[in-house]
């Protein structure tokens, strides 16, 4: 069915590949933003977002709860405060051709279809590859500086940030509002980047790899002095919280940044043609090289600020935003190897062993190969890649980073194939504990799975070292002085065998002949500061502890929805465990969460089925107390916290923007009437589900009523 034309799709055949195409995405966000090791090219990727998409439009009725989402984020480091953003740092959606940018506009009017004779203005600028950050002023004084971190918390690097001369300590001009974060990019420029690479090999020191990492890299030095040394530039582009708005539009907004003595980027133009932006696109790709600073698209942006408010955003990005990436850069090299690389979930992934070449600035040395399919020359789907050649050891490759970030073979040079070269032999047995390797089959469309998995799930030290690893990462528990090396080291010692034993850890050791002090790597003051962040992350968050288990597909937005919805660990655990141990309907259990489709949902269920699962997380919470989960949302409205279903037409605003709307205002949009439903908003036209909500003494209302609630 992947392959019939969309517009020969039946309704049970969109419903049944809607639902492949929500289990196949999710996937592969596990694989990439989870586990680091993608199982599928960032091409396929964006074919199975854009199928997705285009199934629904033309099947609105049949969108799914859990319709595919991405998510966003880099942790904050070690050494510098945390710093809270009252409005979170977003990531942006991304384009690879001119159609993905049509699509963009085309859903912008789409949106705003019911607005008569609007003239849809969008802008369009560099995208600098550089570091992001926030500048918080008040009363025109520059106060604190922070990185974007994962995107909810950044660092505090106001003093590093104090260094860059593009960075005004007082606002010049007038007119900016009592309080505002200004927001852009730090970057280090070629020749600044030249220079330095030559005074540290002229001293023995190390080689910088690319301007964006030694920009990351300066800025968070603890010693101040050493980013004022590398300077660092500054272009601003963006706002967070604000007094204010600081105009009515994009183009005016960053035009104002100019006039309070911050550098803006030259080349930011505005129109509403399509044809324009991507020329403006086409002329800065060719100026790309002679820019004298490093970029890695052009990002265009809905110009009028009240617009962006209505189109509103997804879970990772404004829709009113798109990031034009430009083509990877590509390079030849030699296949010199094959490593298997076993992942927390027990996936078998294969990486590629490379002579070292330079691919956009940057030495790469290996590259994803995602599954054995794909060294055959195979898609997920059974398309031939690469025209069906295979990869063995010894081809000479072509080497691209995907979206200039991934690298990736992306095809072989045969008349450079040595004689001797022979095919690949997968390994069908598990090279860390020497279980049998499978690859599943799917019940529902009787394919094979692309990935192939160990089954020595309880013995696996590859799965048990990395399920901790992933327990203590910085967006779960986020656990100061237990990295990965000392992870494997506890486990291979037999210091940490669960995540209960971590937090037994300090009284075990108290009890022990040999102490972890007298260790080697160890001391007195190490110990004691390991054990005092273990105890400080004794209550943590909801959200980061559910992510911090490692359910099957429960990634951090996810996460964040369960302990929305639950508000409490205890809460989530005891509707999960009596849906997992009934027979039939569990959602009477386990409600239906917006966002939150059938697939994730069978794998919460799933994992709270197992006893030993069970088991360990019994132990955990005897030594874990996670904080009940409060939504914090700067509203008077009388919507916070409810669960809110539209149905009927509705006159006055389209059902995504009542949507956004309830969301912003803190509530809940579920697509069904339940026994969790508040309220539900009633237009003409309504019927079942207006039944089912007298009948079930749901608060009912109109849309005037609706605006009434939310104070609009």
């Amino acid at each position: 069915m992947s392959g019939t034309a969309i517009e020969e799709l039946s309704e049970d055949e969109a419903r049944a590949e809607l639902e492949r195409l929500a289990t196949a995405i999710a996937e592969a966000d596990l694989a990439y933003h989870q586990n680091d090791a993608p199982e599928i090219t960032d091409a396929e990727y964006d074919a199975l977002r854009r199928r997705n998409v285009a199934i629904e439009e033309r099947f609105p009725a049949l969108v799914r709860m859990d319709s595919p989402s991405t998510a966003v984020g880099a942790a904050p480091s070690d050494g510098f405060d945390k710093v809270r953003h009252g409005i979170p740092m977003l990531s942006l959606a991304n384009a690879f051709d001119d159609a993905d940018v049509e699509d963009f506009v085309a859903r912008g009017q789409k949106y705003f279809e019911r607005d008569k004779d609007l003239e849809l203005v969008f802008t369009a600028e560099p995208k600098i590859d550089g570091l992001s950050a926030s500048l918080r002023y008040e009363k025109g004084v520059f106060v604190r500086g922070a990185t974007r971190g994962d995107g909810t918390v950044g660092e505090d690097i106001t003093a590093n940030l104090k260094t860059i001369a593009d960075i005004p300590q007082r606002l010049a001009g007038s007119d900016w509002p009592d309080v505002i974060e200004i927001r852009g990019e730090v970057y280090m420029t070629h020749a600044e980047f030249k220079a330095l690479n030559e005074k540290s090999a002229a001293s023995g020191g190390q080689v910088y790899v690319n301007p964006r990492n030694t920009a990351a890299g300066s800025l968070r030095q603890l010693d101040v002095s050493i980013t004022a040394s590398r300077n660092l530039k500054f272009f601003a582009y963006a706002w967070g919280e604000t007094s204010r708005s600081p105009a009515a539009t994009q183009y005016e907004a960053v035009q104002k940044f100019r006039d309070w003595g911050f550098k803006v980027n030259p080349l930011m133009i505005r129109t509403s043609e399509i044809s324009v932006l991507l020329e403006h696109y086409r002329l800065i790709e060719a100026q790309r090289a002679t820019l004298g600073y490093d970029i890695d698209g052009v990002v265009y942006k809905l110009n009028r600020l009240d617009l962006q408010e209505r189109w509103g955003f997804v879970a990772r990005a404004p829709r009113w935003a798109l990031a034009h990436k430009f083509a990877a850069e590509q390079a030849t090299t030699i296949l010199t190897g094959i490593d298997i690389q076993v992942g927390r979930t027990g996936a078998l992934t294969p990486v590629a062993r490379l002579a070292p070449v330079t691919v956009g600035g940057v030495v790469v040395e290996n590259a994803t190969l995602h599954n054995e399919d794909y060294i055959k020359g195979l898609g997920n789907s059974g398309e031939t890649i690469r025209n069906g050649v295979d990869l063995r050891v010894g081809d000479t490759v072509i080497v691209q980073r995907a979206g200039d970030v991934i690298p990736q073979i992306v095809d072989v040079v045969l008349d450079k194939r040595p004689a001797n070269a022979v095919p690949f032999d997968f390994p069908h047995i598990c090279p860390e504990c020497g279980s049998e390797a499978v690859r599943e089959v799917n019940e529902k469309t009787g394919k094979r799975d692309a990935v192939r998995r160990c089954t020595g799930e309880l013995i696996c030290p590859a799965q048990a070292v990395e399920n901790l690893k992933h327990f203590v990462s910085r967006n779960a528990l986020d656990i100061d002085g237990l990295g990965d090396r000392q992870i494997a080291q506890f486990y291979a010692e037999g210091r940490i065998a669960r995540p209960a034993d971590i937090f037994t850890l300090r009284a075990r050791d108290d009890r022990a002949l040999k102490k972890l002090k007298d260790v080697e790597g160890f001391g007195p003051v190490s110990v004691s500061k390991l054990f005092d962040a273990i105890d400080d992350r004794r209550e943590p968050e909801l959200d980061r502890f559910i992510f911090a288990l490692g359910i099957r597909h429960v990634g951090e937005t996810t996460a964040a929805l369960m302990a929305r919805t639950f508000g409490t660990m205890e809460a989530f655990r005891d509707a999960a465990v009596a849906a997992a141990n009934v027979d039939g309907d569990t959602h009477e259990q386990f409600p239906s969460i917006n966002g939150v489709g059938e697939v994730v949902r069978q794998s919460v269920l799933a994992f709270f089925a197992n006893e030993r699962n069970g088991q360990a997380l019994e132990e955990l919470l005897a030594e874990v107390h996670p904080k009940p989960y409060v939504v914090t949302i700067s509203t008077d409205s009388e919507v916070v916290g409810k669960t809110v279903v539209f149905t009927g037409s509705l006159e006055k605003m389209t059902r995504s923007e009542a949507k956004a709307m309830a969301e912003r205002h803190g509530a809940k949009v579920a697509g069904s009437v339940s026994a969790a439903t508040d309220i539900l908003v009633a237009g003409p036209g309504a019927g079942s589900k207006l039944k089912k909500a007298e009948e079930a003494g749901v608060r009912v209302v109109s849309e005037e009523e609706w605006f009434t609630l939310i104070g609009k």
